[in-house]
């Protein structure tokens, strides 16, 4: 029986997921298991030092899911794992070194708190009790809660540039200083005591750094290089493990080798699920894992056939599933914004015109993004299957109007099938890709 208020839930695309009942594997589909690789790296190979590793794909492909489970899985190998989210404390348009510092800081701290590890990071006091002072703004760094003093001013930057500059005027030449104090007062005691504990070293998992906002830097080049690449070095120097989600478009920029030196590892890349292959056929692995993604949000304790033989109860028919899964093209956050469209509209079971009416808003919002130039670009590179190195590729990927996937081959790129169902792909399709 389908528990509305249960399903209702379970489809918030503004939501990560969170509750294990609801995950699907899709590592078969996927060319790998890319957390038990962030966890052997952690584990296993490098268990006894730190290590800093960088995870991408698009937004909305399902990293955060993915980062839960790695928390997870190192919380049963005895980790202490600080996990948060990097726009609770940022403001992506405008984020600098010193800011991800302050963010770590404050989330390692207010985690410590949490576990009974209080720390007393007196540099660290002293350095924010003497910026209150500077500034001439009241800022509480408690002697009781240094996380709490940390939030207050993490809080008020991000809501002013002002405060924002002001900061970074004051906090950016003490950059190398504040990571020491990092590592000798919050850190190497927090480790410490772990040890004491029988425990291993503090894995520190950052989310969502991938959502900063292409802005462009001094020199031309982009915020998202100048944070990983020109001053990546000081992003790898915090005394635990590290995982840092970074922009999708670093893998496309000139700057990828470099990145990869810097951080002494190649970002890992979580792909889209494929709907169908390189070649237009359909992916009938892909498409089933999808379907259950769907269907284990109606039914959470039922097994793979028996949610199969309930589809009527949320659909019409499997030929709507399908419809949903295949347009979706492998995105989960748009999968999961399709159903909440048709929950938006009625109740289960979803008629076949209710999705199609769904479908063909979203068509229409998402064309009306679409340039001249980007769609020149868009079907160059459905023609290639490739990008090239190139920024307005990167916009390409970054608007979700093209999609990555991996097989067997390697890398391929596909258009989001959204776009390929306007009058405008369909008539290029035909003069150009049709025998």
């Amino acid at each position: 029986m389908l528990n509305l208020q249960q399903f209702y839930d379970a489809c918030d695309p503004t939501e990560p997921l969170r509750d294990r009942r609801y995950y699907i594997d899709f590592s078969p589909v996927r060319g790998g298991d890319i957390v038990q690789e962030l966890e052997r790296k952690i584990a296993r190979l490098a268990r006894n030092r730190p290590t800093t590793q960088l995870f991408t794909g698009h937004i909305g492909c399902g990293k955060s899911t993915e980062l839960f489970r790695l928390k997870n899985t190192l919380a049963r190998r005895n980790y202490e794992v600080v996990y948060f989210e990097s726009d609770r404390d940022l403001e992506m348009a405008d984020v600098e070194i010193s800011d991800i510092l302050l963010s770590i800081a404050h989330n390692i701290s207010e985690y410590l708190e949490t576990i009974g590890i209080v720390a007393q990071p007196t540099y660290l006091q002293n350095l924010f009790q003497n910026l209150s002072e500077t500034l001439r703004t009241p800022m509480e760094i408690s002697q009781v809660s240094f996380s709490a003093g940390i939030a207050s001013i993490t809080a008020s930057a991000k809501q002013s540039p002002d405060m924002r500059s002001q900061l970074r005027q004051y906090l950016e030449p003490r950059t190398k200083n504040i990571i020491t104090a990092i590592n000798q007062e919050l850190l190497g005691p927090a480790n410490q005591m772990l040890q004491q504990q029988g425990k291993n070293r503090l894995v520190v998992i950052m989310d969502n750094l991938d959502r900063i906002d292409s802005t462009p830097r001094a020199q031309g080049r982009l915020q998202s290089e100048y944070l990983f690449v020109d001053r990546g070095e000081q992003l790898k120097q915090l005394d635990c493990h590290l995982v840092y989600t970074i922009p999708l478009e670093l893998m496309f920029s000139n700057d990828l080798i470099r990145l990869s030196n810097r951080f002494g590892t190649n970002p890992l890349v979580l792909p889209m699920v494929p709907v169908q292959d390189r070649h237009g056929h359909p992916n009938p692995v892909g498409l089933s894992l999808l379907q259950q993604m769907v269907l284990i949000r109606a039914f959470p304790d039922l097994n793979v056939n028996q949610r199969l033989d309930q589809v009527e109860e949320v659909f019409d028919s499997l030929a709507t599933l399908d419809r949903l899964c295949a347009v979706s093209g492998g995105h989960m956050r748009n999968l999961i914004r399709l159903l909440d469209g048709c929950l938006r509209k009625q109740d289960p079971p979803f008629q076949r015109s209710t999705l199609e009416a769904v479908i063909r808003n979203e068509r229409d919002s998402l064309m009306g993004l679409v340039s001249d130039r980007e769609w020149q670009l868009l079907l160059q590179a459905v023609s290639r299957q490739d990008v090239q190195g190139d920024e307005d590729y990167n916009i390409l990927v970054r608007s979700l109007f093209l999609y990555e996937y991996r097989d067997a081959q390697g890398r391929w790129f596909g258009i989001n099938p959204l776009l390929a169902e306007t009058e405008r792909y369909q008539s290029w399709r035909t003069q150009h890709l049709q025998p």
